[in-house]
């Protein structure tokens, strides 16, 4: 019987610690925040942890020293568990579809807060109410407050990705949020306030609490808070022992595959220079407690706004692996000039794989995060198709595995037939070879795109345990002049000691016909 129950869905860490839920002792990491520094902030995807770890802070400022029994604040801390008025603003249930929703919907929650407190706030102006929630509980209480912010720019996101409309209304939200952030930086509110912790998925530049308070230490790829947020290797080993126990009799099969399964699928997300990985917290519970490896948190979200954003920049899907970048990438993020790796990285869909001379290089975290964006991707492109023609790429790894090329290339053909004209009108080379790799990453094959080598970039690389498949594009053109480029560049000459079979291919794209022209392999 296992003893601890697994926290699905649960934010409320009163519930975990009084219910018997399972946690994984993150308070080290929070000691060392509240008793080195005051002002904060982190950014991490979504159904990563954040509000639990808002709901923890709370707690933690309460003085609810009970709630910590066991853990390493209390048996090892020198926390003084004073306890402090807390202000808890939570942006995902503020609603804010237009700027005077967002203001009314403010004014609402601070002057619910208020009441609760036994305070009277005397304006209807959201900046100076929060000013007055502020200054009424330090002299009401006599110490300091506490401010926690969970999902800031959840009313800033939402709008991303819906035109001009969109942008509009995010940029009014924001012009909101920089006047009521501001209250935090105020000369007669800053001595009233002991800590303030921020959460959300993005820096957006240019809201006050970024631009103006400079005193705000951003936290999200500080190699010391690496690991706040989701589980190490070691903790899903020793943590969740009695479940991995419980999930490999269950299916029937060892303990050690189970734990590089949830590797496969669920692990990746690096967040720092130091190369420390975590799982996604909420895929690997769902994947304990179902005993199955699914898409658990891709299907909590579809990313409809990221979708648009990169369809509308044409953005080359295929270069995101490996993609280099510099630190600056990763630092703000600004509704007008959006750039699609930032927003890649901040929401959780791609993460550094490596980082090299301050060069950092980009990589899907996991098997879930790769073949689920890619599906859906390939699904957008192809959006107004033939639904039956285009579920068949899953059928494309296992063609290619028992090397049945005439039901492959027969599959992909009727794919790119099945696209819609004024789909296919407006695209190009780059488009038949994108959606190409989509259709072979989605269906679980390792492809890899736009190689290179010491005499240039292999198109596309599919690899097998057992056989490897290089890949040569060509557009109006022929399969035979797409062979050639292989064997003249010596493409092939990697593999010559690896024990594998290795197949040359090369495809011919007809912008005439819309579709694949002529195709070749070579063993």
């Amino acid at each position: 019987m296992i003893s601890e129950k697994l926290p699905i869905g649960i934010q409320a860490f009163e519930t975990i610690r009084e219910q018997g839920y399972l946690y994984v002792d993150k308070t080290r990491h929070i000691y060392r925040m509240v008793s080195e520094g005051m002002f904060y902030f982190l950014a991490r995807p979504r159904r990563f942890g954040k509000s639990l770890l808002v709901s923890i802070l709370k707690c933690l400022f309460q003085g609810r020293k009970e709630l910590f029994q066991g853990l390493w604040i209390a048996d090892h801390g020198a926390w003084d568990w004073k306890e402090h008025p807390v202000i808890v603003l939570d942006f995902n249930g503020i609603p804010g579809s237009t700027p005077e929703e967002l203001r009314q919907s403010i004014i609402f929650t601070l002057v619910q807060i208020a009441e609760d407190e036994g305070i009277v706030l005397k304006t209807n102006i959201p900046e100076i109410q929060f000013k007055e929630l502020i200054v009424g509980l330090y002299k009401k209480t006599g110490a300091s407050v506490a401010v926690l912010i969970d999902e800031y720019d959840k009313r800033l996101i939402d709008h991303i990705g819906k035109g001009e409309k969109g942008i509009e209304t995010a940029k009014a939200n924001r012009d909101i949020l920089k006047s009521f952030f501001g209250v935090l930086k105020d000369a007669k509110v800053s001595p009233m306030l002991c800590f303030v912790f921020l959460t959300g998925v993005s820096k957006f530049s240019k809201v006050s609490i970024f631009s103006e308070l400079n005193n705000l230490d951003d936290i999200s790829m500080n190699e010391y808070y690496a690991d706040v947020l989701g589980y190490t290797q070691q903790e899903i080993e020793g943590c969740f022992n009695q479940h991995i126990e419980q999930f490999s009799e269950k299916i029937g099969c060892s303990r050690d595959k189970i734990i590089t399964e949830s590797a496969r699928y669920y692990n990746g997300y690096r967040f720092s220079k130091k190369d420390i990985r975590v799982y996604n917290p909420f895929s690997v519970l769902k994947a304990f407690h179902d005993y199955d490896f699914q898409d658990y948190w891709f299907e909590t979200g579809t990313p409809v706004f990221l979708i648009n954003l990169l369809k509308e920049s044409r953005y080359d899907f295929p270069k995101i692996e490996g993609l280099e970048v510099s630190q600056s990438v990763f630092s703000t993020f600004d509704i007008e000039r959006l750039r699609p790796e930032a927003l890649l990285f901040q929401t959780g869909y791609i993460t550094i794989r490596d980082v090299q001379d301050d060069i950092y290089i980009l990589d899907y975290p996991n098997q879930e995060v790769k073949t689920s964006f890619l599906e859906l991707l390939l699904y957008s492109m192809t959006e107004g198709g033939d639904a039956e023609e285009n579920s068949k790429f899953l059928r494309l790894a296992g063609y290619l595995k028992r090397e049945d090329f005439e039901a492959f290339f027969e599959t992909v053909s009727a794919i790119f037939a099945s696209v819609p004209y004024d789909i296919q009108s407006k695209r190009d080379e780059a488009y038949f070879h994108t959606l190409f790799y989509l259709m072979i990453s989605a269906s679980g094959a390792d492809a890899l795109s736009s190689v290179l080598t010491n005499r240039g970039r292999i198109d596309l690389e599919v690899i097998f345990s057992d056989k490897v498949y290089i890949i040569e594009f060509k557009c109006n053109q022929s399969a035979d002049a797409a062979i050639a480029q292989i064997v003249g560049k010596g493409y092939a000459e990697k593999y010559e000691q690896s024990g594998k079979k290795v197949f040359l291919m090369g495809i011919n794209f007809s912008t005439e016909k819309r579709n694949l022209s002529e195709w070749k392999v070579i063993p």
